[in-house]
C-alpha cells in the first residue's frame, strides 16, 4: 500500500529544516548503502553524527507521533532515526530494494524494515527529474510531492530516484518496523480504522460502531507483535 501523508511538516518547519541542511556537512551517499545498492547510488547524504541529522530527525519523529493517518497506516513499533539525502547535477539512485534489517547507530538494536518513508523537503518546481519511482504489482508509480509531504510504501518494493537534471532535491528517508508484520493485515486494519473514523464523524458512537471498533481492537490483539 502506497500512502501519501500530506503536511507532515508545515511550511515554517520546512524552512527551518532547509536552513539547517544548507549549513550541514554533506558526504557520499554510499555510506549507508548495501553492496548491491552502492553500485547504483549517486547522491549526497548527511552523516549520522551531523547535528542537523539529530535535530531534524527529532522534529520529524515528533511530527509523526501526532499524525493519525501515519499511525493508522503504519502501526509503528520502531521508527529508525531519519536520514537526509541531496541530489543535484544528474545524480540518481538506480533500482534497488532496501535492506531487510537496519541497525540503530550507536546501539546493538536491530530493526526489521517493514515500511520505507520519503519526506520531501524541496518543492517540485525547484528541480527537474528526481521522481521517486516505486514498482508494485499494479505497475510503476512516480512520486514527487510538495515540501513537507511524505510517501509511505512497503520496504519490499523495488524503487529508484530518477536523475535530477536541474536544481536540488532534498529529502529525508527512513524505515519503520510495524507492530503488524503482514502488509495485507495492515491494509485491512487501515481500511477498517478509516471506515470507523468516517462513520463516527457522521453518526457519532452508535452501538453498531462501538461493536465494530471492538472488532478492530480484537484483531489488533491477535496480530500485534510487541
Amino acid at each position: 500500500m502506497l500512502m501519501h501523508i500530506p503536511a507532515v511538516l508545515d511550511a515554517p518547519t520546512v524552512r527551518h529544516c532547509r536552513r539547517l541542511l544548507d549549513a550541514a556537512g554533506w558526504g557520499d551517499g554510499r555510506v549507508t548503502a548495501g553492496s548491491q545498492s552502492s553500485l547504483v547510488k549517486r547522491n549526497q547524504q548527511l552523516p549520522h553524527d551531523d547535528p542537523a541529522t539529530e535535530e531534524i530527525g527529532q522534529i520529524i519523529r515528533r511530527a509523526l507521533q501526532g499524525n493519525g493517518l501515519f499511525f493508522s497506516a503504519a502501526l509503528p513499533k520502531e521508527i529508525i532515526r531519519p536520514l537526509f539525502n541531496r541530489y543535484e547535477g544528474g545524480q540518481d539512485f538506480g533500482n534497488h530494494v532496501d535492506n531487510a534489517v537496519r541497525g540503530v547507530p550507536g546501539t546493538e538494536i536491530r530493526v526489521r524494515t517493514d515500511l520505507s518513508a520519503t519526506l520531501f523537503l524541496s518543492e517540485p518546481e525547484e528541480y527537474d527529474g528526481g521522481d521517486l519511482v516505486i514498482e508494485d504489482s499494479y505497475g510503476l508509480h512516480a512520486v514527487k510531492l510538495a515540501a513537507g509531504d511524505m510517501i509511505l510504501y512497503p520496504a519490499t518494493s523495488l524503487h529508484r530516484v530518477e536523475p535530477v537534471s536541474r536544481g536540488t532535491r532534498l529529502a529525508s528517508f527512513f524505515w519503520i518496523q510495524s507492530m503488524v508484520r503482514s502488509a495485507e493485515r495492515r491494509a485491512m486494519l487501515f481500511d477498517l480504522d478509516q471506515s470507523i473514523q468516517t462513520l463516527r464523524a457522521k453518526y457519532g458512537d452508535t452501538a453498531e460502531i462501538v461493536r465494530v471498533t471492538g472488532v478492530y481492537h480484537n484483531l489488533l490483539r491477535q496480530w500485534v507483535e510487541l
